[in-house]
């Protein structure tokens, strides 16, 4: 009886390991509940320092401003680095013209992404060819 109450105990311990370890990696799980700024993108044009532009990952949305308006949408991780967001919808207020601009390329590059990093404070976003599209820094 001790035999397979050690041998039950086992069994329930490495499958709670398991499923410890599988929950660490599935979904949104690595970005679900952060906040992040843009610091950087393939936008040459425009300088992410001189427009506020953010992104929330809660509860399979991402949201956050898209530099003159507030966005949302859906997004969704895996398997492995897979990323894909959208559709977007966001409020329609109008901004100066070099912001709504910076808006529209942001928007675009996000619906593109199709690839993700986290790594020490930052997240990358990749486009279809393994090019970095976003930059953000961690907000929280």
């Amino acid at each position: 009886m001790v035999r397979f109450s050690r041998v039950a105990a086992t069994v329930v311990f490495v499958g709670l390991a398991f499923a410890v370890l599988v929950g660490c990696d599935s979904g949104g799980s690595r970005l679900e509940g952060t906040q992040w700024r843009l610091v950087g993108w393939t936008v040459s044009s425009i300088d992410p320092a001189n427009v506020m532009i953010t992104a929330e990952f809660a509860q399979d949305r991402l949201s956050g401003n898209s530099g003159v308006n507030s966005y949302s949408g859906p997004y969704k991780l895996g398997p492995g680095d897979t990323f894909a967001g959208g559709p977007f919808a966001g409020t329609l207020m109008a901004g100066p013209e070099p912001t709504m601009r910076a808006e529209s390329a942001y928007l675009q590059l996000l619906g593109q992404a199709k690839s993700y990093k986290v790594s020490h404070g930052t997240l990358t976003l990749y486009e279809e060819g393994g090019n970095e599209s976003l930059t953000f820094e961690a907000a929280n």
